[in-house]
């Protein structure tokens, strides 16, 4: 078991820590909506009624419903100021008959055990004290931040803790046939008696059992062993996609040859074989002035070049024809 509570069990001057147990457990068979073709969970959503909307966690708030279609909306700020008890004590207020508390207002049970070799000897006195006089302690604890009434009593041997319903929480059993005058016959009650004593024994808890639960789970044993269940598919988380060690070397270079600012020539003409440029036209530079003796120069050079080639072209000619005039004088 796992101890859900910590703290104190206080009377008088003496103090006792105690860790708390819960001491019963639910045995029923609990079930999950499911899709009855592939066995799929069903599950639901946070819908707000007037939009139509998804709702998240964080914009849900408490509503108390005044009536009349009115809706007091209260947030985490307007629960920060109220009065909770956080005290870890289990304080004790009397110690009453046993049989003067109505079991209705029981309604859960806890165990207490000693928290450490300093509590186990106070423990041990308050069990005795409580079995020698026959009573039960009353207290008040605060669990799951709500302060609550309580018993401490002995059960085979520990301490139990028993918490209580309030006594406005009890309904009045107000019912019209309590107020009908209907007699009985004293024979009758004497046959009803004797009915009851005929049925008398003595309570052994362990005799009963769930006999629904016990058929259910022969039901669901059965269907397992004819393996009549249904595979859920686990759902895959996606693989990564594979990454290219050498794409991503070559981008890691690219981008710090782009920070450095600078790359040698050849390095730039090898990127240039393996890439896929996008070009954009540049915008024509304007045109610098030249002074006037260089343009002349530049220009008679340009002339110079553009006749040489006229001129050995016309050479060429010269040589081709001067056979045909020697064949003409023969």
């Amino acid at each position: 078991m796992r101890a859900i509570w910590k703290g104190a069990v206080s009377f008088g001057l003496v103090s006792i820590s105690v860790k708390l147990y819960s001491a019963t457990e639910e045995k029923d068979i609990r079930f999950h909506q499911v899709h009855r073709a592939d066995g799929g969970r069903i599950k639901y959503q946070r819908v707000c009624s007037l939009d139509g909307e998804q709702v998240s966690y964080d914009q849900i708030a408490k509503g108390y419903d005044v009536g009349g279609g009115e809706i007091v909306v209260l947030t985490d700020d307007d629960f920060k100021n109220l009065p909770l008890v956080t005290s870890r004590a289990i304080e004790v207020l009397e110690f009453v008959p046993n049989e003067q508390i109505d079991p209705i207002l029981y309604d859960k049970a806890y165990f207490l055990e000693p928290d450490g070799a300093a509590g186990v000897k106070p423990y041990l006195l308050l069990r005795e004290a409580l079995a020698h006089v026959d009573r039960v302690a009353v207290v008040k604890v605060a669990l799951r931040q709500r302060e609550t009434l309580a018993t401490v009593r002995v059960h085979e041997g520990v301490l139990v803790l028993n918490t209580m319903l309030w006594p406005d929480e009890v309904r009045e059993a107000a019912f019209d046939f309590l107020d009908d005058d209907i007699k009985l016959r004293p024979q009758e009650i004497k046959m009803a008696s004797s009915l009851v004593d005929s049925m008398s024994g003595d309570f052994h808890p362990e005799e009963f059992t769930d006999q629904y639960r016990e058929a259910l789970q022969q039901v669901i044993d059965v269907k397992i062993g004819k393996k009549d269940t249904v595979v859920q598919p686990t759902t895959e988380e996606p693989i990564a996609p594979t990454i290219d060690l050498m794409a991503a070397l070559r981008e890691s270079v690219e981008r710090a040859r782009a920070a450095r600012g600078s790359a040698r020539p050849e390095e730039k003409a090898a990127d240039l074989k393996d890439t896929h440029a996008t070009v954009t036209p540049i915008k024509k530079a304007a045109k610098k002035s030249v002074p006037a003796k260089e343009a002349a120069s530049a220009k008679s050079s340009t002339a110079k070049k553009s006749t040489e080639p006229a001129k050995a072209a016309a050479k060429k000619s010269t040589a081709k024809k001067a056979p045909a005039k020697k064949a003409k004088a023969a």
